[in-house]
């Protein structure tokens, strides 16, 4: 009995040893290959993002002309911005006018066309690759061009409008139609929403609207009711991503307006006032500036969709909470 006993706690001490089990070890040595295979993501986040925003936010801070050495100014660049340029605050005007038009036409036309492409049968494909074709051309500098050319004076468009009785006359050198034209060419390509909402309404259950009409509901109450909410996350993503590239619109812009933000700056988007002030004016230190702040306005408005979200964007696993 006392052999038994003084072994006891000897064998009991060698079980508590610390040691890591074999999985967790296993797991270590399993982690070393995501990290290759991850490096050259990393890499690239670090130099080619990371390491860029970090100078530009310096720059922020500096006199900087491309030419001579940063000279550093502290925050002269982000009062001068905001109290001293009436320009300034004019981009700011005609791009928030710009995403307050332009998103809700261009979803309203992605839904519309994605709801018709739903219950067409034969031909879906052809039809949703014709009306995606826009969104992958309408970025491009040709067809810009080409767009200034259709509402320019004597375009086919001042034509038409003419034959109808509509003498707008062209919509390019007019400081109040020009905006539109950027507005019209954005809306056009609604491709990119359309596919997305289109799967979005593929995943509503049919069930749920043979049973609305067998209660009697009309198309429209099937919409509000059906649709809309089923589909609330789909649109509030696209809601996100087409608030955010708005505010960052640039080439359409640049071709239209000519590259000066004519006429009378009515065509003055903040991204192309951004890039006159640091490549055409050489003020780079005052555009990094402004990049940075649009980085904050696009940040304050991401949140607010987000905050608001929650009183109309409608999960379905959210039922059983």
């Amino acid at each position: 009995m006392s052999t038994v006993s003084t072994r006891a706690p000897a064998r009991a001490g060698r079980t508590q040893e610390p040691r890591p089990p074999a999985r967790r070890r296993r797991g270590r040595e399993q982690q070393w290959p995501a990290f290759v295979f991850l490096s050259p993501w990393m890499i690239g986040a670090v130099v080619l993002t990371l390491l860029p925003m970090a100078v530009s936010l310096y720059l922020s801070f500096t006199d900087y002309n491309l030419f001579d050495p940063p000279h550093w100014v502290g925050l002269r660049n982000y009062t001068e911005m905001l109290t001293e340029d009436p320009r300034y605050w004019r981009s700011v005007g005609t791009t928030l006018l710009y995403v307050v038009i332009a998103v809700p036409l261009k979803l309203a036309a992605a839904l519309g066309v994605a709801m018709l492409l739903k219950n067409l049968g034969r031909g879906r494909s052809f039809y949703r690759s014709a009306f995606y074709a826009p969104s992958l051309l309408g970025a491009s500098m040709s067809i810009a061009l080409v767009w200034r050319a259709l509402f320019n004076d004597g375009g086919s468009v001042s034509h038409v409008l003419d034959a109808v009785g509509i003498h707008a006359g062209g919509w390019v050198g007019n400081p109040d139609l020009a905006v539109y034209a950027v507005v019209l060419l954005t809306v056009w390509q609604f491709g990119a929403p359309m596919v997305i909402f289109l799967a979005g309404l593929q995943q509503i259950s049919p069930d749920l609207y043979e049973a609305a009409a067998l209660d009697g509901a009309s198309r429209l109450r099937q919409f509000l009711s059906i649709t809309v909410p089923m589909l609330s996350p789909v649109v509030f993503f696209n809601l996100v991503l087409e608030t955010i590239q708005s505010f960052q619109v640039f080439t359409p812009a640049f071709a239209i307006s000519g590259g000066d933000g004519g006429p009378a700056d009515s065509t003055l988007f903040y991204t192309l006032y951004l890039y006159e002030r640091g490549f055409t004016a050489s003020h780079m230190g005052y555009a990094a500036a402004m990049a940075w702040m649009l980085l904050i306005v696009i940040g304050i408005v991401t949140l607010i969709l987000f905050r608001t979200s929650r009183s109309w964007v409608f999960y379905a696993d959210e039922e059983g909470r």
